[in-house]
């Protein structure tokens, strides 16, 4: 894990990466200050209408060239709801309501956590942005390649809600 910071906000000595309780934290060996490393979330949704679900086409990394739900990063002090707001306009140029949260996931390992919704498009035409190559539905029985394994069990939980 590469360090992020060589000096302590609190004091202004030397900090150190350590390993603490299977994960790391920056520890000052003067003041005795910890800063752990916090997670990402992220926020998802999924747009089903007519038997059929919102996906994209990933421009990005990890996944790229392969489909999975539209959201992104929560920025620090946005509220989530509104970041899957803003990250589907921003992702396929639609407006959603109708939020309803589905599920939380994290993984073993991974540094992000995925919280999932249930939407309904409001307004708006399907317009990719720079980090999206596709957007289109598709069938419920017949999704493409994911990019991650969560996909499809959010998108089934969504199919019965």
């Amino acid at each position: 894990m590469q360090q992020s910071h060589s000096y302590c906000p609190e004091c202004g000595n030397t900090i150190a990466l350590v390993e603490f309780e299977q994960t790391y934290m920056l520890k000052c060996s003067t003041c005795k200050a910890e800063y752990y490393f916090d997670p990402k979330v992220s926020a998802v949704c999924a747009l089903i209408s007519d038997n059929q679900v919102l996906l994209i086409k990933r421009g990005n990394e990890p996944g790229y060239g392969k489909w999975s739900l539209p959201g992104g990063y929560v920025d620090r002090s946005e509220k989530v709801e509104d970041a899957v707001i803003r990250e589907i306009r921003e992702e396929t140029g639609l407006r959603i309501e109708d939020i309803t949260l589905l599920g939380v996931y994290s993984s073993t390992g991974s540094p992000v956590i995925v919280i999932a919704y249930l939407t309904r498009a409001s307004s708006g035409h399907i317009t990719p942005n720079h980090e999206v190559l596709e957007c289109g539905f598709f069938d419920l029985n017949t999704l493409p390649e994911l990019a991650f394994p969560r996909d499809e069990e959010i998108i089934r939980l969504a199919a019965v809600s």
